[in-house]
């Protein structure tokens, strides 16, 4: 069973801790009060995910909810630390948010070699607001990154299989690096 860590990142109040929370089934409902993360929240769950050939196969999760506050930033370097994949989270009705996200992406993929396979960009709605399915203009560096529309009051299943597949895109990458490794030391 492969491990998997991977950063849920963003601008404030973009709804990380609820996606982290719903995708780890550590919440059953969706909703309540705004309470800002400070530094950081770990997940541990294991999932199911698509390998891309139809098979399922079974990962340890280890989700960091990072708090998206820049008084935090002292912290990104202990983030980053063997980081397999990244999910940026941001509020689409949010203007400012889509300038951020162009900054957490230098940040996180891009300055770290992170691939885009290994990178998801949820454009996640608050309850109460509806999902145009737009695509947002992006920078031009981050318009081959797996974009996907969350609604949890709407169509949580919808996430939960996005998820799942982009997590078999981590693995995949697990796996082919590893395979690499071996073969490395064989040579």
């Amino acid at each position: 069973m492969f491990k998997a860590k991977i950063l849920v990142i963003g601008p404030c109040e973009s709804g990380k801790t609820v996606l982290a929370n719903f995708l780890s089934d550590a919440i059953k409902t969706v909703g309540g009060e705004y309470s800002p993360t400070q530094g950081v929240r770990i997940l541990e769950f294991e999932c199911q995910c698509s390998n891309g050939s139809g098979k399922n196969i079974g990962c340890e999760v280890e989700m960091w909810d990072c708090g998206g506050d820049s008084a935090f930033e002292s912290c990104w370097p202990a983030f980053l630390k063997d980081s397999n994949g990244v999910i940026i989270v941001f509020n689409p009705d949010v203007p400012s948010h889509l300038k951020e996200v162009e900054s957490w992406y230098s940040t996180f993929v891009s300055s770290q070699g992170i691939q885009d396979s290994q990178c998801m960009l949820v454009a996640h709605y608050k309850p109460g607001y509806g999902a145009d399915n737009g695509l947002p203009a992006l920078a031009p560096q981050m318009n081959k990154l797996n974009i996907v529309h969350s609604n949890l009051e709407e169509d949580p299943e919808k996430m939960r299989q996005e998820f799942r597949r982009y997590l078999g895109s981590v693995v995949k990458s697990l796996s082919e690096s590893r395979e690499r490794e071996e073969m490395s030391i064989i040579t």
